[in-house]
């Protein structure tokens, strides 16, 4: 039985009893400020007053090419919460060839690892990561990729025969059974997680996962270790093994400041499962969202009304990953034609842009990956030019100001979401001996929006100058991003800016 088909039912079950976040519209709700702006550029108004001159120096052509900026892409699964893909699983390929398949895909920009506690610690006080994580890793930095996972604590795929903790700790902690395993018989086993054991070792896990990975640059994001079955904030229609809702939303609003306060430098992303479980999942997407953490949804047609709204209107710093809840296998012979007579999967996968999503998740099957974009590809490539944030400068004006040149620079946005965190811009001299750089406010350009900004340089310099652009995902941690235009870009990623001398006869003044 796949996760959504069951979770239909799981809807109708009233919640025990009412979190300290209630039910809200996101759209217009205030979630605070977004991340802190250092050296905020003026983003006008840029108004005629005291113009002495002017003229547009450059202007842009957007581009339709992928790019692999941070903060969006299309993620190829290396593991998932059965394993890697059938073929690996049954024999037929080993886990290199399978790693190695999936991150040889050239619209895959992300390798996902999705496995469980097990699989990255079978002893307390370190770490025993599956051979998947050093394959990935490996991969991601030979190819120019990026890497995310999520450690599950729970997991139904397994059961009864596996749990998703190690065998370490399943010996110290008590379990809950929650109900009968459809077809396969036995019964579901969920943790104690407010147990004093549990709660020791899911300390030492979260440190341990941080020492190794905080800091890595190929790391895109970490999904919140969360409750229940996949980690998705959820036992489907099956009760919590909580004796009551207080305790199971203090454990998890603990568990949620825990990884928060440790992870700085990665971004976090949280499921936006509705509380059907009763654990308290409407104050930890709060806490996690105020906290900066992205958004994600393991569905994208078969999901609740609430979490399309959550998604769409979350706050524009922050990035959203969603992926297809049912149809993952992307094998063309089972693909159905809706009635406009396309791919059913292209119609799913396209509603991504309707969420102004960052991410589209591909699931771990590399040959029906590459057979179902040679057959249909057109969802791919739609994905790949609208996914996410496409940034260029459409607009550079010259200004004579204060007795030197300013520079404004009109920042577009194509994609469909804002910029994930912190635009910076930088403006240098080819020798570099002037170097200014500054920030925009979070989140922009919004999508399908702009953005200007100014510089204003030093007096009496007139020549080229070389516009650049990084990204800050996190408060201090920044990566360097491509511009989305057809104009030449130099080979670090800049483009040339050709200043105008007080003579040139384009001059025009501000009426």
């Amino acid at each position: 039985m796949r996760r959504r088909s069951f979770l239909k039912g799981a809807l109708l079950l009233p919640a025990a009893a009412a979190a300290d976040v209630p039910a809200h519209l996101w759209q217009g709700y205030d979630f605070a400020p977004g991340p802190p702006v250092r050296e905020r550029l003026n983003q006008g108004p840029f108004d005629v007053d005291q113009d002495e001159g002017w003229q547009t120096i450059l202007f842009t052509t957007p581009s339709e090419k992928p790019l692999r900026n941070p903060g969006l892409g299309l993620v190829g699964y290396a593991w998932e919460e059965s394993g890697p893909s059938v073929a690996a699983r049954q024999g037929r390929e080993t886990l290199e060839q399978h790693v190695e398949k999936m991150s040889s895909l050239p619209f895959v920009d992300v390798l996902y690892i999705r496995c469980d506690w097990r699989n990255v610690q079978t002893r307390p006080g370190r770490l025993d990561l599956n051979p998947v994580f050093p394959l990935v890793l490996d991969a991601a930095r030979r190819k120019g990729l990026r890497v995310a996972f999520r450690v599950q604590l729970s997991n139904y795929s397994f059961q009864p025969k596996e749990l998703a903790l190690p065998q370490f700790l399943q010996e110290r902690v008590p379990f809950v059974k929650i109900g009968r395993i459809p077809r396969e018989g036995g019964e579901f086993r969920e943790p104690r997680y407010d147990h004093p054991e549990f709660q020791k070792a899911f300390a030492d896990l979260n440190d341990l996962l941080a020492a190794e990975f905080e800091g890595n640059p190929l790391l895109e994001w970490m999904d919140l270790m969360q409750y229940g079955f996949w980690g998705e904030g959820h036992t489907s229609n099956y009760p919590n093994p909580f004796p009551d809702y207080l305790t199971a939303e203090k454990t998890f609003v603990n568990m949620t400041a825990r990884q928060l306060d440790t992870w700085k430098k990665i971004p976090l992303a949280v499921n936006t499962q509705p509380d059907i479980s009763s654990v308290g999942n409407r104050t930890v997407i709060d806490m996690a969202v105020r906290a900066g953490a992205w958004l994600r949804s393991d569905s994208i047609i078969v999901e609740e009304p609430v979490q399309i709204e959550e998604l769409t209107n979350r706050p524009p710093w922050l990035a959203t990953i969603i992926e297809d809840g049912t149809m993952r296998h992307h094998d063309v012979a089972q693909i159905k034609k809706d009635a406009a007579g396309l791919s059913m999967m292209e119609n799913y996968m396209l509603h991504t842009l309707d969420a102004k999503s960052n991410y589209w998740g591909l699931w771990t099957e590399s040959d029906n990956l590459a057979h179902y974009n040679a057959t249909y590809p057109r969802g791919f490539e739609r994905l790949r030019t609208q996914l996410g944030y496409r940034l260029r400068p459409a607009w550079v004006w010259q200004r004579k100001r204060y007795g030197t040149n300013e520079l404004i620079i009109a920042i577009s946005n194509r994609g469909v979401a804002g910029v994930p965190g912190v635009l910076w811009l930088k403006i240098e001299s080819p020798d570099k001996k002037i170097s200014l750089q500054g920030a925009l406010d979070a989140g922009h350009p919004y999508g399908a929006g702009l953005r200007e900004a100014s510089f204003l340089l030093p007096k009496g310099y007139v020549g080229e100058v070389r516009l650049s652009a990084e990204l800050e995902i996190r408060p201090g941690v920044k990566k360097s991003i491509a511009w989305a235009c057809e104009q030449p870009l130099n080979e670090d990623g800049s483009i040339t800016i050709e200043l105008k001398p007080e003579n040139d006869s384009k001059w025009r003044k501000g009426v």
